[in-house]
């Protein structure tokens, strides 16, 4: 877990990081715009975290001459034009938060659209929309998930077209919302004749808290992304990017020895991504954790996870089961390791407050916002000893053959058969490495009579799957969102779009429990939910390598409830 002395820290720079605002106070008297300070709103406004009776409020704000503090106002109407003002106040800036600013309002009406902006002596923001969360009698709510944004590699077109949907109740973020990488790192090859170069003070990778605040004030200057969150509330969770790649709780991929502390990192990427993002910082002990819950009245439960930096234990890699003398790999060490029941994902207090509000929860729907894909995704294990990436896809096509004939009744002979059942997870970031923690929250589950959808992000890939525990019993589905910029598999593997339409095919086939996947577009995930079905739609865009773009064929699946 994160550890009390850090957690006293990050609370402690934190502390006073939101102004709240209560119908006992009022809706104050407009300050003079003379009295405020000079300022410019580089960086779009936002809101998140809604409650029954409340929404965050956030800017961030550019000083005209450095100054240390700045004195801002803040507005909240019931209509677009602000003719009924229904609460106003002041804010301060200061360096010591970026300049950024929160104001939690609350004594809302539940289920209300509201409309903000914050304003300086010579600028005013552009007018924000939000809402809070319904208390009872819902009949539908829409949802936008998206995940995996990456600057260079791409325009934010599908945050453009989530800004369009119209009655949005909120969108999710399930992470990745930047990457840390520098110029020349990961999927930034293109970043210059895109126009998306990372500038010279922050082109290298991102170690400090200046580091960390200078890339998320390059990524809010982006107008698909200022127009994303001026649409509808923002309910967010990190992954390992906000901090590095493949992040456990000690450590990362992307993390070495020679790059400094560790945790000092992730507590410096941690700050910067509460200043930075419209979420209530932790405040008491009660709230340590970025885990937690919305209810759309008894409609639909969200319960947003962290599979990322509280409770995972390291990652196992495969590299690491082969005898280096003899090249084969140590299977009984394998399977030993990773059917450890002490090896954790979420963390044993993260688990058993997921299994309370399950249990107190009435909703018809019972949602999970996490991050790593928690379907089975395994494949025939001839894939592992594959080093070059573009002969996969011939062999995913032979292997394909195989299964097909074999769901056809013909006889393929002993060899083939055995290399169809010698399957193996191939992402053991993901959920297929903890699979004893998995079937503790599938049985969870299953002991209070619920069925789980679970949204995932990380993989920038489309994913629909159905979930069955070890016993083959169905637990619920898994519906996962392509990113909004960074590379899927297409690049990995080096594919046209006709063969990426060919491999997704070949993958949904070969991996039982998928049921759909894209491989090769950008997008975003629309949930349209209703006292009767879960209405899932795949938006993606045509390209992200112009300033132009379409949308192009989605996909659909509902779910009866």
């Amino acid at each position: 877990m994160i550890s009390r002395r850090h957690f006293l820290r990050l609370s402690t720079v934190l502390a006073g990081s939101v102004a709240i605002s209560t119908a006992l106070g009022g809706c104050q008297s407009a300050r003079p715009r003379g009295s405020l300070s000079a300022a410019r709103f580089e960086h779009g406004v936002a809101s998140g975290d809604p409650g029954v009776d409340s929404v965050l409020l956030w800017t961030r704000a550019t000083p005209a001459a450095g100054e240390p503090a700045l004195d801002l106002s803040w507005e909240l109407a019931a209509d677009s034009a602000f003719e009924r003002v229904i609460r106003r106040g002041e804010v301060r800036a200061d360096v010591g938060r970026d300049y950024t600013v929160k104001v939690d309002v609350r004594d809302l009406e539940p289920g209300a659209e509201y409309f903000y902006r914050f304003a300086a002596r010579d600028s005013v923001t552009a007018v924000g929309r939000s809402k809070t969360l319904p208390a009872a009698g819902v009949q539908q709510v829409r949802l936008a998930v998206f995940s995996c944004s990456n600057y260079p590699a791409g325009h934010f077109h599908v945050y453009r077209e989530g800004s369009r949907v119209a009655d949005l109740d909120a969108f999710l973020h399930l992470g990745d919302y930047l990457y840390e990488y520098g110029a020349g790192g990961y999927a930034t090859e293109n970043a210059e004749q895109l126009g998306r170069s990372l500038p010279a003070d922050n082109a290298g990778e991102l170690y400090s808290l200046a580091d960390y605040r200078k890339r998320y004030a390059l990524y809010r200057t982006d107008p698909e992304l200022q127009a994303m969150h001026a649409a509808a509330p923002c309910i967010a969770v990190w992954d390992d990017h906000e901090v590095a790649n493949d992040a456990w709780r000690d450590g990362a991929e992307n993390h070495s020895p020679g790059e400094g502390d560790f945790d000092e990192r992730k507590l410096a990427a941690l700050r910067a991504w509460y200043e930075w993002l419209p979420v209530r910082p932790p405040i008491a002990e009660g709230n340590e954790q970025i885990y937690r819950s919305f209810d759309f009245g008894d409609l639909l439960s969200l319960h947003m996870l962290d599979t990322r930096i509280i409770g995972r234990d390291r990652q196992l890699e495969y590299r690491d089961y082969v005898d280096s003398a003899t090249g084969t790999m140590e299977q009984d060490r394998f399977r030993a390791d990773l059917g450890n029941p002490g090896r954790t994902l979420l963390g044993p207090a993260q688990l058993a407050w997921l299994g309370e509000r399950l249990a107190a929860s009435p909703a018809r729907w019972q949602v999970l916002g996490q991050q790593v894909v928690m379907a089975k995704m395994h494949l025939p294990a001839d894939l592992l000893g594959v080093e070059d990436l573009a002969e996969l896809p011939p062999l995913l096509a032979e292997l394909a053959e195989l299964k097909a004939a074999l769901m056809r009744g013909w006889d393929i002979g002993p060899e083939q058969r055995a290399r169809l059942q010698r399957v193996t997870p191939y992402n053991l970031d993901a959920w297929d490495g903890y699979p004893v923690e998995r079937e503790k929250l599938y049985g969870l589950a299953q002991q209070l009579g619920k069925r789980l959808v679970v949204l995932a992000g990380d993989t920038h890939n489309a994913w629909y799957s159905r979930l069955h525990d070890r016993q083959g019993a169905e637990v619920g589905v898994e519906l996962a969102t392509a990113s909004v910029s960074s590379p899927g598999m297409e690049k990995y593997l080096g594919v046209g779009d006709e063969e990426a339409l060919q491999l997704a095919e070949t993958m949904t086939l070969l991996i039982d429990e998928l049921q759909y996947c894209n491989l090769h577009q950008r997008g975003f995930m629309l949930l349209t939910v209703t006292p009767s079905a879960l209405e899932t739609d795949w938006l993606f865009v045509d390209g992200i390598g112009a300033p132009d773009y379409r949308l192009a064929r989605g996909h659909r699946v509902v779910l009866a409830s």
